[in-house]
């Protein structure tokens, strides 16, 4: 299906997100394969045994959510995104959605999501219209994270959270849902290979589960 960004509404998004949390995702999460020999190709598949601190693939069980708000602009939807405080212990500088782990209190996934990014940014919960669910993604330090998307009509405030948050801006979600952005790269660190894409926005560097959770949502919108 080829998506034209001007076309899509809020109606739409829920239709697709319908049962949209319950599905296998395109990329799953951050797993590690055995690097190749030299010289010879290598593609995702059985994930390479974890070390140290990081968590086997199978075992990310710790529930965390973030929150992905689509911002309905006058002149398109953008989906509003962080670049996390450079004096955090984990990644430190790197594009985020708000979001991070349940705690007890939380009722509900979407509790945990909406928590945070009133937490991190200061958006009123009251201002979020939850779309739907996109499929879940683990990380290799041990997280099952669920994606849970939002429409927001502006106007709304913020106060981001300086003790987390360096920056807040709003990327196209037609960029987003342009799969020429979608890059895939690679790294081999001890003796295995880990794959993971990358959306370079303007002066910006989205990699990691943010890429990897927007890839899986423009999967769900074209796919089906």
């Amino acid at each position: 299906m080829t998506l034209s960004a001007q076309a899509i509404g809020r109606d739409w998004l829920a239709g697709r997100l319908s049962g949209a949390g319950q599905r296998e995702p395109l990329v799953p999460g951050d797993v590690r394969v055995p690097a190749p020999a030299a010289g010879q190709p290598s593609q995702p598949g059985r994930p390479a045994q974890s070390s140290g601190s990081e968590i086997d693939f199978d075992k990310a069980r710790m529930p965390a959510a973030v929150l992905v708000p689509l911002i309905a602009r006058p002149g398109g939807i953008t989906i509003l995104l962080t670049q996390r405080a450079g004096h955090l212990s984990r990644h430190a500088g790197q594009v985020a959605f708000p979001g991070g782990r349940c705690d007890p209190e939380d009722g509900t996934i979407v509790d945990t999501a909406l928590r945070e990014a009133r937490e991190e940014v200061g958006l009123d919960p009251g201002r979020v219209d939850v779309l739907g669910l996109l499929p879940q993604y683990r990380t290799r330090t041990g997280f099952l994270v669920t994606p849970v998307v939002g429409w927001i009509e502006p106007p709304f405030t913020l106060a981001p959270d300086p003790g987390e948050v360096a920056d807040v801006f709003e990327m196209p979600l037609a960029f987003a849902l342009d799969a020429a952005n979608h890059q895939r790269h690679h790294r081999d660190t001890d003796g295995a290979r880990r794959y993971f894409y990358v959306l370079p926005f303007e002066d910006r560097y989205i990699w990691g589960a943010t890429a990897a959770m927007l890839v899986n949502f423009h999967h769900v919108l074209t796919s089906g």
